[in-house]
């Protein structure tokens, strides 16, 4: 008789989520500062700035709604960049640039084998989609990310072209932008309608104002992973038109970028000041420090730049409305 069978297999239960969940952390824990973390912010922030706020009084329930929601905006962008991450990571070529760039995520570093990824990958693609149809809303942008990661990842499509690499950047960061500020204001018509408001209009400008900065600076994320992207045979921006260029390419929006995002959005000094600060600081810390260690330094950086300028709208003296 074992009595303590049952117990040693209960015992090692939560061991075993506990390491469940520190591999699915280790899939997305580069994504938490340039998605995860972003994105929830611009969807928390943008919902409550189109909220007029000089009838406080009407407005104040819609306003809860908004704060009660924050954990499933959350919820939202985490169930759909898992699968992402997973479908990016699984291939040979990303195993082989990760050994260099990031040892430790999970493939690796021997923590799952290529078809295990594989079946998680697809059980989260269909978690996402229940999540976003049945609880959160948010389901266009979650299918639109399930199409465009399968282009990016399955069928190469951001590895040969660093011009349509940024398109699907910038797309994919349309899809988690929007459907993070629907989830918000938990109505998928509140962003993409066919009616005239100036509410929604000017909400869906400034989404494509945001689009449009990822479109034209986000190879920024480039700049320190040259040499994986080398191994892999990526044609990057920087591996295509060559270092210094790219550093230029990125430097010279940048500024005009801060002061253009404040002006759009009426933000006071303050903001304005800060959103300039930092887009200078990404343009002459790519031009002045090159190396590895400085260029993801300098992503950190534009990762805060762009936080700012996702509250900008809240910060400012108009709001989407």
């Amino acid at each position: 008789m074992s009595i303590g069978g049952p117990s040693f297999h209960v015992c090692r239960f939560p061991s075993a989520v506990a390491s469940g969940g520190y591999t699915i952390w280790l899939f997305i824990a580069s994504d938490i500062q340039t998605i995860l973390l972003p994105s929830t912010i611009f969807g928390i922030t943008n919902a409550l700035a189109t909220r007029d706020f000089r009838d406080v009084q009407s407005q104040f329930s819609a306003y809860l709604n908004t704060v009660y929601r924050i954990p499933l905006v959350i919820g939202w962008v985490g169930i759909n960049l898992l699968p992402l991450t997973m479908n990016n990571q699984r291939s040979p070529s990303s195993i082989a640039e990760d050994s260099l760039n990031k040892p430790w995520r999970p493939l690796p570093s021997k923590r799952l084998s290529g078809p295990q990824a594989k079946r998680l990958m697809f059980g989260f693609y269909a978690l996402a989609v229940v999540y976003s149809c049945f609880y959160s809303g948010g389901l266009r942008q979650c299918l639109g990310l399930i199409i465009l990661g399968t282009c990016y990842n399955s069928f190469g499509a951001g590895d040969h072209n660093p011009v349509i690499r940024n398109i699907i950047n910038a797309l994919g960061y349309f899809c988690f932008n929007s459907g993070a500020v629907e989830v918000a204001l938990g109505s998928g018509s509140a962003v993409f309608t066919e009616r005239p408001e100036a509410r929604q209009y000017s909400l869906r400008l400034w989404i494509m104002v945001i689009t449009a900065i990822i479109l034209t600076t986000m190879h920024v994320q480039d700049m320190c992973d040259q040499e994986g992207d080398a191994k892999r045979g990526r044609r990057t921006l920087p591996l295509v038109i060559g270092d210094a260029a790219a550093r230029w390419s990125i430097a010279l929006p940048m500024p005009v970028w801060g002061v253009i995002c404040p002006l759009l959005a009426d933000s006071g000094p303050l903001a304005t000041g800060l959103s300039f600060m930092l887009a200078f600081a990404v343009a002459i810390r790519m031009l002045m420090w090159r190396d590895t260690a400085s260029d993801r330094m300098t992503f950190r950086v534009w990762n805060l730049w762009i936080s700012v300028v996702y509250m900008l709208p809240l910060l400012g003296s108009v709001s989407l409305s």
